[in-house]
């Protein structure tokens, strides 16, 4: 799905330079590349402030924490997406409440939030999922009128663009994932929240770092949760280039379109709102099962993003009402995704959809 060696390949010298003064300052937690990131991130997305943090799990976690959700509350979100966008919730002793996703991008339904608001809603979590923005508009109109925390997982989306402004910029938060397949990968776990909330981000400091704003002191319970300086030199490097790789990615997404165009699946929409950048490639198909094991037999890799959405996981069971969402499981029944990084070349794009049309 992902080969990341010709992209490491290319960064090798100036990674290895970056490791090589860590390892001969000695500084390798809450060092100078850290902050440089932090910094280089925050002026990227246009915010005051970027908190750098372990994982992408840990970012919605303290993010939640730091805008107040806590034991009793409920926070809205969607059931398609990988499961740490409900644990992080769950983490937190809130209750996700999941409403149904939009047929075409596959993001959470806007149009479908205000129903599900109780007294005890605190909070709106959508997924910019696979690079393609939410539709941010009313679900912030909605934030305002209720009074309730917007929280961006933008786990899948760092660089995209909704409304000419970066995605996690527009919330009270927003939570990036550094994940080595993500567009903006290490070379472990990492992650980053944003936010122009200067209460919002000194509680962000003090809890990934044991509640603690000088050594010894420590102010409120607090978590180990720091990006590393080694996994911040690999991040500054892959930085410089974000745009050139999520250029890569659209073109190689318009290549798959051109040739899927008269095949029998619905390619990815882009709903104009904004810049898609295509953490994954999902196609809607139907004889998925005939597909996958055409291209596996020519050894092409393929994946299911999401087979079981999260209101039918069994972790979220008792904290579910039970109650069908009909478009997230149909949609979950017929995704596919197809190998999507930079460096793919028309040739094995070209392979990929030949394979499969074959298939079809």
């Amino acid at each position: 799905m992902v080969d990341l060696r010709g992209q490491n390949e290319a960064l090798q010298q100036e990674i290895e330079s970056g490791f090589r003064a860590v390892l001969d300052s000695t500084r390798f937690v809450l060092g100078p590349n850290g902050a440089a990131l932090e910094e280089e991130i925050a002026a990227y997305c246009g915010v005051r402030h970027a908190i750098g943090v372990a994982s992408g799990t840990d970012a919605l976690h303290l993010a939640l924490l730091a805008n107040g959700i806590g034991p009793g509350d409920e926070v809205i979100t969607t059931p398609f997406t990988f499961i740490a966008t409900a644990e992080a919730i769950r983490y937190v002793g809130a209750k996700a409440v999941f409403v149904d996703i939009e047929p075409e991008t596959f993001n959470i339904d806007p149009a479908l939030i205000e129903a599900a608001i109780t007294e005890r809603t605190r909070a709106v979590l959508p997924v910019h999922l696979f690079g393609q923005p939410a539709d941010l508009d009313p679900m912030i109109e909605i934030c305002k009128r209720y009074g309730l925390r917007l929280i961006e997982d933008c786990a899948q989306s760092f660089g995209a663009v909704y409304r000419g402004q970066m995605t996690g910029a527009w919330g009270d938060a927003g939570c990036f994932s550094f994940f080595p397949s993500k567009n903006l990968g290490c070379f472990g776990d990492g992650g980053m929240i944003v936010t122009d909330d200067e209460e919002v981000a000194e509680q962000l400091r003090m809890l990934r770092n044991h509640g603690s704003r000088e050594t010894y002191l420590h102010e409120t319970l607090g978590f180990n949760s720091r990006l590393d300086e080694l996994q911040a030199v690999v991040l500054r490097a892959k930085l410089k280039r974000i745009e050139s790789y999520n250029e890569a990615r659209w073109r190689n997404a318009q290549h798959y379109n051109s040739l899927l165009a008269d095949a029998n699946v619905v390619t990815p929409v882009e709903d104009g709102k904004g810049r898609h950048v295509y953490h994954q490639y999902t196609i809607l198909i139907e004889d998925r099962e005939t597909a996958q094991a055409a291209l596996a037999a020519a050894e092409i890799a393929s994946a299911i993003y999401y087979p079981i959405p999260l209101h039918r996981q069994q972790a979220m069971s008792g904290f579910c009402d039970g109650r069908s969402l009909p478009v997230a499981e149909a949609t979950a029944e017929r995704v596919l995704s197809l190998p999507m990084y930079p460096e793919l070349t028309t040739g094995q794009i070209e392979q990929v959809c030949r394979v499969l049309t074959e298939a079809l």
